[in-house]
């Protein structure tokens, strides 16, 4: 009987969450596609984007790495780049520690390997600490499987998708994150410093600096936020 009052409530509210993560999954599934159409198109064998998307699963850091590989550079080369664009998924982690915590170390693992830029500020933007925790699986478990099934159907395409640009697809993934971070900007003002702050640093730092890089620097806002929070 528990268990199905159990199953009732958490059936509203998956609705709303798989309804609100579609646009996510559908972004990443196009991008996915670009990906797996770009590293084919270079010259890489169909199995090396799949897998990589498998076992890295972190779709800039991939297309760097790729990139890297087909301008000639090595493996060791590759990888390095894929880890330094990676690199800030471990605040990110912080920032949803509790709500892949206190599992089985399977599900911290699984979910350690779920997180990104989206699952995160999708997780976030809940209020409620039970919907929180549904939304980073529902939206994390789901983005993955986007993620996968578009780089396959990319790489199978081959060439005849490796001009991305021309249809607007590698536009897609920054837009969904704008709309996903606009709530909680607009919503907390300790945010907002933080993300014009990043912001500027990024932007100043940019023609100076490998790409990617910009990126690492601009989370010097997260260290102002943190102080404001510290001292709340």
């Amino acid at each position: 009987m528990r268990s199905l009052l159990r199953t009732r409530t958490r059936t509203p509210m998956m609705a709303p969450l798989v309804r609100d993560s579609a646009l996510v999954w559908l972004a990443s599934g196009v991008v996915g596609v670009s990906f797996g159409a770009i590293a084919v198109a270079g010259g890489l064998p169909v199995w090396v984007p799949v897998l990589m998307s498998l076992i890295v699963y972190a779709g800039s850091a991939q297309f760097s790495a790729v990139g890297v590989l087909l301008a000639g550079g090595g493996p060791v080369a590759a990888a390095a780049t894929g880890l330094l664009l990676n690199t800030r998924t471990a605040a990110f982690s912080l920032a949803v520690a509790d709500v892949i915590g206190g599992r089985g170390r399977l599900a911290r693992f699984l979910g350690a390997h779920l997180v990104t830029d989206e699952t995160v500020a999708f997780t976030l933007a809940q209020t409620d600490p039970v919907r929180r925790r549904a939304a980073f699986w529902v939206n994390g478990l789901g983005l993955f499987a986007a993620w996968n099934t578009g780089v396959l159907a990319g790489a199978l395409a081959g060439s005849a998708l490796g001009d991305t640009a021309a249809y607007g697809l590698d536009a897609a993934f920054p837009a969904v994150l704008v709309a996903l971070v606009l709530p909680a900007l607009r919503e907390d003002a300790g945010i907002r410093q933080a993300a014009v702050l990043g912001a500027a640093v990024a932007l100043a730092v940019t023609p100076a600096v490998p790409a990617g890089v910009p990126v690492l620097l601009a989370l010097a806002g997260l260290l102002v936020y943190g102080r404001k929070r510290a001292t709340a």
